[in-house]
């Protein structure tokens, strides 16, 4: 077996070695569905490039985050005349991966989503699939993601859907429940800026319709009610995350704006911003704390249908089925997941979280925020069953307990880590 370089020359502080280094050849091994040549179309270590550790190194954890690869490494390997032949090993992921979310309470809502993804088309890492979901009506999505498409920074995604549910809407101490559907077509451009930062940008067609069901028919608002919308979105992703298998450590941010506009002149314009910022952290060989803030805030427009929702399945477990909406939301998840038992491709990981937010209430005031009809506070328990060689193979079971004023309780059940 050839000398492997441990300790390149190349390090900071001895140009003058480095550049006579080059880079003879580039190998892949391992990997049986993703093309060698996309690999090689979006690493940045090229065949006749001067030996770089650092650009070796950048490569590995972009690899890391494509879903087809659960685990990636690099070796230098001595070839000739100051040449290094780099050989990347690649451990895949299975890529076609069902998903299945159940959510309850404790007042018998049940809700479910089924649907099944490809993430790896055609071995280009391209996204495709949907899901169908049951909550009390039915709904779909269909959704196409392609980074890569044209190229090492330029990709497409495409989507897709149809969406019904229920709404409740509170008004002092009336309430009517609304029949509520979202059929929309989606196109964005993507942007990879460089490793780390990634920008995208795009139009969204919608249609949206309200129907009066049942509840007190004195409100204010019609009981029937349809309008087609335009939505415009731009956000930007700041991602510094380095992957071992299902570990995670480092920082992540994503900033979202969008304006929407009617065609019916009578409603209003309306602007929505909202960031995530993640926090993930290492403890030891078995723990990973992990950490989700989210700040969003809206045109502070009186209705009904305001663009923050309290809900089981996106926010707080436990809470309930889209049981409130707001113009603003504060949110804060944090969890510790521990590895109880690992073996193979096997892992089991308990977890304890808190699940907190608050809500500005339409057309309200900041004061909201701190108000304790708005405050949920969630704290809970649950497990991971984790396969380590097929692409977000956890399923999850949580259960939250609500300790705050007209707290309800429940599970959660789903794909995927919860945040």
């Amino acid at each position: 077996m050839k000398k492997i370089l441990i300790i390149f020359i190349v390090l900071c502080g001895v140009k003058s070695f480095s550049q006579g280094l080059l880079i003879n050849s580039i190998k892949i091994q391992g990997n049986k569905k993703t093309k060698t040549s996309f690999i090689l179309k979006i690493t940045k270590a090229k065949q006749g490039m001067v030996l770089d550790s650092l650009a070796l190194e950048e490569d590995i954890r972009r690899l890391k985050r494509l879903p087809s690869v659960s685990h990636a490494d690099f070796q230098v390997l001595d070839f000739q005349d100051n040449s290094y032949d780099v050989l990347y090993t690649i451990k895949e992921n299975l890529t076609i991966i069902p998903s299945v979310n159940i959510y309850t309470t404790n007042n018998d809502e049940f809700a479910y989503r089924v649907g099944i993804n490809e993430f790896n088309l055609f071995g280009q890492n391209i996204a495709i699939g949907g899901f169908y979901q049951y909550d009390i009506y039915s709904s779909y999505t269909i959704n196409f993601r392609a980074p890569y498409l044209f190229g090492k920074h330029f990709g497409i995604a495409l989507n897709h859907q149809n969406l019904t549910t229920q709404e409740p809407l509170y008004f002092d101490d009336s309430t009517a429940n609304y029949r509520y559907n979202n059929t929309s077509y989606e196109a964005v451009g993507l942007y990879e800026i460089n490793l780390k930062n990634r920008i995208e940008l795009g139009i969204n067609f919608f249609s949206e319709s309200y129907s009066f069901k049942f509840g007190d028919e004195n409100l204010n608002i019609p009981q029937e009610f349809e309008v087609d919308k335009i939505l415009y979105k731009t956000s930007y992703e700041y991602a510094d995350l380095d992957y071992f298998y299902y570990f995670i450590a480092g920082f992540r941010s994503v900033s979202n704006f969008q304006y929407v506009t009617s065609k019916d002149s009578n409603i209003s314009d309306f602007l929505i911003w909202y960031s995530d910022f993640y926090y993930y952290q290492r403890i030891g060989k078995k723990g990973n704390w992990a950490n989700k803030l989210r700040l969003g805030l809206s045109s502070n427009e009186n209705s009904p249908f305001a663009p923050f929702t309290l809900d089981n399945n996106i926010n707080i477990r436990g809470v309930g089925n889209e049981i409130d909406r707001g113009t603003g939301a504060i949110i804060i998840n944090t969890e510790y997941r521990h590895t109880l038992f690992e073996k193979n491709w096997f892992v089991l990981q308990g977890n304890t979280f808190v699940d907190a937010g608050t809500w500005r209430n339409p057309g309200g005031e900041f004061t909201d925020f701190t108000s304790s009809e708005n405050i949920r506070i969630y704290p809970g328990f649950g497990l991971r069953f984790i396969h380590k060689n097929i692409y977000n193979a956890i399923f999850r079971i949580d259960y939250g307990f609500g300790i705050t004023k007209n707290a309800t309780n429940g599970f959660v059940i789903g794909i995927g880590q919860y945040f």
